[in-house]
């Protein structure tokens, strides 16, 4: 009884084409389908697809962040101008333009955004290290050496292409060496 065959195609036009005759083929020896066929290059495609709609789904959340985040902006500056309106009075008494009273508050705005979102970035940072070493703490040497970290595999599948992680982690356990 035969558990598994691997073929390799040497050119991947060629992928598809072959993965259909090998399937006639199949249908033909079988009277039933007690049998999977699994193309890589269909997984990779369902892998670019799933990074595809996470990469929306993920610019549709960075999207209303961006909204709820300029919404909070704007109230601290209406709170800031309304607080302040001594200051701007004396601002005006000693000679300052209208647009140069402005031009102090947008700058303001622009530093506290600034500040916000390099918080942000760098508390995001901070988490992954932190989840990494934690992660990494809890492994025996074994597991270690076998098992990448979540937080390793959801940065380098965020940095690469999908079809060369699937091939380095041989994550559809159909890669031989």
């Amino acid at each position: 009884e035969l558990h598994r065959v691997v073929l390799t195609i040497t050119d991947q036009k060629f992928v598809m084409e072959s993965a259909e005759a090998l399937r006639r083929v199949l249908a033909a020896h079988h009277s039933r389908q007690d049998y999977e066929l699994v193309v890589p290059l269909q997984l990779i495609r369902q892998a670019r697809e799933s990074q595809r709609l996470f990469n929306i789904v993920l610019g549709a959340i960075a999207a209303i962040s961006l909204i709820v985040g300029g919404i909070g902006i704007m109230n601290i500056m209406l709170v800031s101008v309304s607080e302040r309106t001594r200051e701007i009075g004396i601002l005006k008494a000693i000679g300052a333009t209208p647009s140069v009273i402005m031009l102090q508050f947008l700058i303001e705005a622009a530093l506290l955004s600034l500040g916000g979102g390099l918080i942000g970035v760098l508390l995001a940072y901070f988490t992954i290290s932190v989840l990494e070493m934690l992660t990494a703490a809890s492994m025996t040497e074994e597991q270690g050496g076998e098992v990448l970290t979540l937080a390793t595999r959801i940065r380098r599948f965020a940095e690469q292409d999908p079809y060369r992680v699937c091939m380095r982690e041989k994550r559809f356990g159909i890669w031989q060496d």
